[in-house]
């Protein structure tokens, strides 16, 4: 069984800060779930590009306003206490912020808790240990 806390994680290397959000990973690869969890909080008047070219991530909603932008379609839907979106299709997408969003995430396959956005707003494939998953190094 794992227990863990919000609390226990707020300033360890599961508490990731970005320029517009800060990510604690609750679950990570090395915890064996399969997939990893995510309390993340999105700051209030931000704009988020991302593409998860590489995981599925379904997010659900806690607290705050703002949109989620499908950039293929120009789709775009609200997000408030209650929405759940799921990138199924590694969908290109952007969040904005009105206030500020708290969305608990879960990504699979598991993030390592290494990973950080590349230049597509995308997380890479990370063996545990922070190597791209078939690196010969």
């Amino acid at each position: 069984m794992i227990v863990r806390s919000l609390e226990s994680i707020i300033g360890t290397d599961r508490d990731v800060r970005s320029t517009t959000w800060t990510a604690r990973r609750l679950l990570l690869a090395r915890d064996g779930m399969g997939f990893s969890l995510h309390d993340t909080v999105i700051d209030a008047g931000t704009e988020t590009a991302m593409w998860y070219k590489n995981h599925l991530e379904a997010v659900y909603c806690i607290e705050g306003e703002g949109t989620i932008e499908d950039t293929a379609t120009g789709e775009v839907h609200d997000i408030r206490p209650g929405t759940m979106y799921a990138l199924d299709l590694n969908d290109r997408h952007v969040v904005r912020a009105r206030t500020q969003l708290r969305l608990v995430c879960a990504f699979n396959p598991p993030c390592t808790g290494a990973e950080v956005h590349d230049e597509d707003g995308a997380y890479p494939l990370l063996e545990e240990g922070g190597e791209p998953i078939g690196s010969t190094r």
